[in-house]
């Protein structure tokens, strides 16, 4: 390869953008690519296919370097979106620098990277969104009409880590889409041809930085009839939003962690760095880019599945910072509260099923791989034991009679590895469920902690907290008719209620070394209950 891009295409949409699955795969192979500094696809370019209908034309397709000059030294992709083209896809070249390639009638979209024989001298990315072949045509592609893209943030040091520029075509209900990446500075890019129909190009880049001072995640949206051609953005500090991204090393666990930062929003390359725990990453993002992405993964033991958490959809603001923390106590039950997300528990005819992550950190994020040292839940139908079941902590199935009856369920989980132990989590609901016509979501709640904790996972020895409290779950609709909260500095032997006022627990912590339990005891407005017990939730310092 004679420069530092990497070209991959995704060519398969049909009436929307189909990003979620086509994100995953090309950031993949984007970080890749960028890193090693090979061309790449997602797609291979296909042969363009024997159609069998008669109505075809000839393509000529001229490149020319920024002298002016025929060159081999490109890369060129034309897509069928529409017509009787609307699946061909071709990547024809010829060393010569002119190439022709023969295709059925219909709308196509064409890009072409341009490279010359130095890397450092840069790369040409000539795109067409509109390209109508009704007959017999020719398209010169010339690095001549391409403006820079100079994009940086506002810390004069930052190093360029990498850059991918999107852009998606929509036409008659298809769309189609073309990149480029780039681990070097000195792209330029250019619109070709016609103007396509008002709102149909849909164009992104997003460039990431690493500086002494922070880290920058730059990408900016553009939707017009037309691919860009050039684009300047040199964003002062307050125009920028700024994520702390927080990872705790809880009792002692000290390791490395990792985290990465990225749009929520189409495919990308997103930002990655490694993290000495206990530690703090800071981001700045550009609101325009919509909503953002974090994830955290934690240290892992050999053999061991890392401990990944992610933060998503997480809406920033110019010159506004938000704070993140990952991995820390205080861990318990927690909900999925997100519009459409699936309930942590479920009656089904006979089956009732939980979800639940029974070990989210203190901010409510789920592990993917909690460390646990044993889990089981059980479940009593009007106090007769249906079933005991051990495994991963919160989720368990058990098959019941379908009349009416009261429930108790419950979950519980001691955290750590081996012979380490970080405390134990129970939580028990009590509701009544009836057999139904469809699936319905089981009356459960859980209760929050959230104490300003150091990333070690401690608080103030002696001191006087003032803890939030939140209530999740079918209490949150129903309404709550009473909640108490106890803690307790011998590992749950005693327990002492303590006050809760304007959603906060208050009390005085004990001396330096000691642990502090906590446990709420929560009735909704139907008579749902829970009792929910975090042994060992936080140490003192």
């Amino acid at each position: 390869m004679n420069d530092s891009s990497a070209h991959s295409r995704t060519a398969d949409s049909t009436a929307e953008p189909r990003t979620t699955g086509r994100r995953t795969v090309l950031r993949t192979l984007a970080l890749a690519g960028v890193l090693a500094g090979t061309t790449l696809s997602a797609l291979p370019p296909t042969a363009v296919a024997a159609s069998g209908v008669s109505e075809t034309y000839t393509l000529t397709i001229r490149h020319l370097d920024r002298a002016g000059h025929a060159t081999g030294g490109y890369r060129t992709h034309v897509t069928g979106i529409s017509g009787r083209g609307a699946r061909e896809e071709a990547a024809p070249y010829d060393e010569s620098g002119t190439v022709t390639v023969r295709l059925p009638k219909g709308r196509y979209l064409l890009d072409s990277t341009l490279y010359g024989p130095d890397p450092a001298t840069g790369t040409d990315w000539v795109v067409q969104p509109r390209l109508d072949l009704n007959g017999d045509r020719t398209v010169t592609v010339d690095a001549r009409t391409t403006a820079p893209v100079d994009v940086r943030p506002p810390e004069s040091g930052a190093r360029r880590l990498n850059g991918i520029g999107f852009v998606e075509v929509t036409h008659d209900g298809t769309t189609r889409s073309a990149n480029i990446m780039t681990a070097r500075e000195g792209l330029r890019v250019a619109h070709l041809g016609p103007a396509s129909e008002p709102g149909s190009v849909k164009e992104w880049f997003d460039t990431y930085w690493s500086g002494a001072r922070a880290d920058y995640a730059l990408g900016y949206t553009f939707t017009s009839n037309r691919a860009l051609t050039g684009l300047v953005r040199h964003p002062a500090a307050d125009e920028l939003a700024t994520m702390k991204i927080r990872g705790a090393a809880p009792e002692g666990a000290s390791g490395t962690g990792s985290v990465s930062v990225q749009p929520s929003a189409g495919p990308t390359i997103g930002l990655a760095q490694s993290l000495r725990l206990p530690a703090t990453a800071t981001v700045l993002v550009t609101p325009e880019r919509g909503l953002w992405d974090v994830t955290f993964t934690g240290p892992a033991a050999p053999e061991t599945p890392p401990n990944r958490y992610e933060a998503n959809g997480i809406a920033v603001h110019a010159g506004a910072t938000t704070t993140h923390t990952f991995d820390n106590a205080v861990f318990g039950p927690a909900l999925d509260t997100r519009p459409g997300a699936r309930p942590a528990g479920v009656r089904d005819g006979d089956r009732i099923a939980l979800d639940i992550p029974l070990l989210a950190d203190g901010d409510g994020h789920a592990p993917s791989a909690p460390r646990f040292r044993t889990a089981t839940t059980t479940l009593h139908r009007d106090g007769v034991l249906i079933g005991t079941r051990r495994g991963e902590p919160g989720r368990a199935e058990f098959t019941t009679t379908p009349g009416a009856a009261s429930y108790r369920l419950t979950a519980s989980a001691t955290r750590g590895e081996g012979t380490a132990s970080g405390g134990r989590v129970t939580a028990s609901w009590t509701f009544t469920s009836a057999a139904a016509a469809r699936p319905a979501a089981l009356p459960l709640s859980t209760v929050s902690f959230a104490p300003d904790l150091a990333l070690d996972g401690t608080a103030p020895a002696g001191a006087l907290l003032r803890v939030p409290v939140t209530v999740q779950g079918a209490a949150t609709g129903t309404g709550v008719r009473s909640l108490t909260v106890s803690m307790s500095v011998d590992n749950g032997a005693t327990w002492t209620r303590v006050p809760v006022r304007d959603g906060r627990a208050e009390f005085r912590t004990p001396g330096p070394g000691r642990s502090v339990s906590l446990r709420a005891e929560l009735t909704d407005a139907r008579g749902n209950t829970l009792t929910q017990t975090q042994r060992n939730a936080f140490r003192t310092r």
